[in-house]
């Protein structure tokens, strides 16, 4: 099964929940880690939550072609997603989730085109979006204020993806992806 689901949004829109619920009920997926150059986050692990390497190491990936994609998300801060990863995954048997932001969703879905699905997660307005990012308590004011005025931009490219999906609540958000990603596996979107 050489297909691929991509979850997309802004930061703060519980794309990685909805990931989260998909993997829980759908036992054909499995779960691309990203490489990143950024830091950890308390309680990440690495070869789980991502792979994370230097700066440098990305770099040199880079230059040897070792990505799908990637994209620089923030000033020397890099995330893509590694060929061998996908790889992994479909000698698995397992279509591929991708958990990526909105340029590495539809630089993905641009690369596998009909084999993938590409869904965009929102929510309701730029407030709800704020207090979300507020209450994770993982950045610091000024990382706040670059993911609010970055997801602004993010939301005008939500027609590029297949399907969006409002997460108003996140149980509705979740049978909502299930029931699409499920017609996609089946071969019936």
């Amino acid at each position: 099964m050489r297909k691929a689901v991509i979850i997309s949004a802004p930061s703060g829109s519980g794309k990685t929940s909805i990931v989260k619920c998909l993997l829980k009920e759908e036992n054909r997926l499995g779960f691309s880690i990203s490489a990143t150059s950024r830091k950890k986050r308390a309680g990440e692990i690495d070869g789980k939550d991502y792979y994370f390497i230097s700066r440098q190491d990305f770099l040199e990936k880079i230059e040897h072609n070792e990505f799908v994609e990637w994209q620089e998300v923030y000033k020397d801060v890099f995330y893509g997603t590694l060929k061998i990863e996908v790889e992994r995954i479909w000698n698995q048997g397992k279509a591929v989730i991708f958990d990526v932001d909105v340029k590495g969703g539809i630089n993905l879905k641009n690369y596998y085109g009909d084999k993938a699905i590409s869904i965009f997660i929102a929510v309701r307005d730029a407030a709800t979006l704020e207090n979300r990012l507020r209450n994770r308590k993982t950045e610091t004011e000024k990382e706040l204020k670059a993911r609010l005025a970055k997801s602004a931009d993010e939301m005008k490219f939500a027609g590029r993806f297949d399907s969006m999906i409002i997460n108003d609540d996140l149980r509705v958000s979740c049978l909502e992806a299930c029931k699409k990603v499920g017609n996609f596996l089946n071969g019936e979107d």
